[in-house]
């Protein structure tokens, strides 16, 4: 009797479950017709609005992205600054940052200095401060010019390693106003140095 008894308890709990079971698959497994595949025409409406979405992400030069510029744009500065002034009379390290404008500048400047003889000594200290000063895009094109406060040791010697201008053991504050040009439709993240403001 008390076997009859375990059973019908076996049966009313399986009953039980398999009710929940149907109910929950009822409520939600329901299909609400959106289950299938998307339309060619929804799909395209779709990847339109993702590309629309990264493009303006991409052009939009938030408070965001001018702090990620500044870091950049700090790198850029010392590296073409200590590139400028070393002692090999060769720009190497900034060339693929500098336009080809300031690219054959800097590079008249240096074969000038070369075929007189003298050469740079450098210590770049740091940079106090970098601030911008404007942005304006030009098209797809977008100009950004900086404000940099930086400290160096620099100075020029001749042949003998005599000095001609500046110091070996004096600090130098160096006031520039530099101008950085990116294409926004161009994959190259890379900016590139366009002009130089005294």
């Amino acid at each position: 009797m008390n076997y009859s008894f375990e059973y019908i308890d076996i049966i009313l709990l399986a009953m039980i479950a398999g009710f929940i079971f149907l109910r929950l698959r009822g409520i939600l497994g329901k299909r609400t017709g959106f289950e299938g595949k998307t339309s060619p025409q929804f799909e395209n409406v779709l990847n339109k609005v993702h590309q629309e979405n990264k493009i303006n992400k991409k052009d939009n030069f938030d408070k965001e992205a001018q702090s990620d510029f500044l870091k950049g744009a700090k790198i850029a500065y010392e590296t073409i600054i200590t590139d400028f002034s070393d002692n090999d009379n060769k720009l190497i390290a900034s060339k693929p940052l500098l336009s080809k404008k300031i690219y054959e500048e800097f590079n008249k400047a240096l074969k000038e200095r070369n075929d007189r003889g003298h050469f740079a000594e450098i210590t770049f200290i740091g940079i106090k401060s970098a601030d911008i000063k404007e942005h304006k895009k030009i098209d797809k094109v977008l100009q950004v010019t900086v404000d940099f406060v930086s400290e160096i040791i620099t100075c020029i010697r001749d042949k003998e390693k005599k000095i001609i201008s500046g110091s070996p053991d004096k600090i130098k504050t160096i006031y520039d106003t530099w101008t950085f040009s990116r294409d926004m439709r161009s994959p190259n993240p890379n900016w590139l140095l366009v002009n130089t403001l005294n």
